[in-house]
């Protein structure tokens, strides 16, 4: 868990329906980071749909369409296909999406960190200092979104 991403969360009350954009933005902003890890292409049109739909261009129908649509890819990936051990870097960046539509945006920061770490190899989500850049990354991304001062 990213504690210092979850404190700043807090003191900018992010849950609050008015932050929906920032939420959005931070979590497309994660999972840009890992969207060569997707590999169902139902996953990637879902992630277009979040980009799409940032920039204007989808209604909220359509966007909302594709939030139930990544919901239920995510519930029902069989993991991956590749043979070099992806499978749960691949389901983690699923997932990552799958938040970041639902407006989770700290659970996609989450899963977009873990199929980050996992993408290195399965030994390394075990080791909590292989994590510190993906963290120190999305804390600044955050504080950038939401136009915090860089101390705060």
């Amino acid at each position: 868990m990213n504690h210092e991403l979850s404190r700043l969360a807090t003191d900018l009350g992010l849950p609050d329906p008015t932050h929906e954009p920032l939420r959005l933005a931070f979590g497309l902003a994660c999972v840009s980071r890992v969207r060569h890890l997707l590999e169902d292409p139902g996953a990637m049109r879902c992630l277009a749909a979040l980009e799409s739909f940032i920039a204007g261009r989808l209604d909220r129908r359509a966007f909302d369409d594709a939030a139930r649509d990544i919901a239920a890819i995510a519930n029902s990936h069989r993991g991956s296909p590749s043979i070099d051990g992806s499978a749960h870097a691949a389901v983690s960046a699923t997932y990552a999406v799958a938040n970041a539509l639902a407006g989770r945006a700290l659970d996609a920061a989450g899963y977009a960190a873990y199929a980050t770490v996992y993408a290195y190899g399965g030994y390394a989500v075990t080791d909590p200092s292989a994590f510190e850049s993906e963290y120190a990354w999305q804390v600044e991304k955050f504080k950038e979104l939401a136009c915090l001062p860089a101390d705060h």
